[in-house]
């Protein structure tokens, strides 16, 4: 995988702190055993010394992630997470046709150690998403995603739990998208094998609101990376 320079991810930069559009497959921190391998931490702080990450963002999600570059900005920007004051807007893939009108997921998630997760209402903490379908297809739906809190694997699980797994998510039982599924007459070499529109789960961290200063609120809108856009307009072509 080619390493991407930082410089060219930026969407938003002032003299405090940064948002960049995360690519697919990097870590945004070091991840326990993985000591070579690079991550957003590391690029970040190749661009500017001192540089925090504000929060996480899951491997395979691409997106807006915000990075400080001194701690009053840290300090700032993680007040935020805190106190729920961070607007969140993802966009994901679902399978099947589902009608979301501003549909509230409220249920509490434990984190069962080995990078999952579970619903539990005895022992899980508070999780709250709300979802907003934008677009259907005969087979999938295009959703927006408004997490409240910030658990880990949230809306991916969120969504599980209404039958409608994120495409390509087989931790929580999604399954990839492959074209000969949605084109009629889809045809593959004799020795070929067919893969995955999409090599990973189809989230992208779409949109984020907070304040860069006291006074100063921004909205960064992360556009689409090349894999997330493929598979929506080969959708609207060949499943719409």
């Amino acid at each position: 995988m080619k390493i991407p320079k930082i410089a060219d991810l930026i969407l938003y930069e002032d003299e405090n702190l940064f948002v960049v559009n995360k690519p697919a497959f990097i870590s945004t921190l070091d991840e326990r055993g993985e000591g070579s391998e690079i991550n957003m931490l590391r690029l970040a702080k190749a661009y500017s010394d001192d540089a925090q990450i504000c929060h996480r963002l899951d491997k395979e999600t691409s997106g807006a992630l915000i990075i400080a570059k001194n701690p009053e900005a840290y300090r700032l920007v993680s007040m935020q997470f805190e106190r729920r004051q961070v607007k969140k807007v993802y966009h994901a893939v679902i399978e099947g046709t589902h009608v979301f009108e501003d549909l509230l997921v409220d249920l509490p998630i434990l984190n069962t150690g080995k990078g999952t997760v579970s619903i539990s209402r005895q022992e899980g903490k508070r999780a709250e998403t709300w979802f907003q379908s934008l677009k259907y297809f005969k087979h999938y739906t295009l959703v927006e995603c408004r997490p409240v809190t910030g658990r880990m694997h949230q809306i991916r699980i969120h969504l599980a739990t209404q039958r409608a797994s994120i495409a390509g998510d087989e931790m929580y039982k999604g399954k990839p998208v492959f074209l000969s599924q949605l084109k009629r007459k889809y045809h593959l070499g004799k020795d070929q094998e067919e893969l995955p529109i999409m090599k990973r789960f189809a989230l992208h961290a779409y949109e984020v609101t907070f304040k860069v200063s006291e006074e100063k609120e921004v909205t960064i809108h992360a556009p689409y990376p090349k894999d997330f856009e493929t598979l929506v307009k080969l959708l609207d072509k060949f499943d719409s």
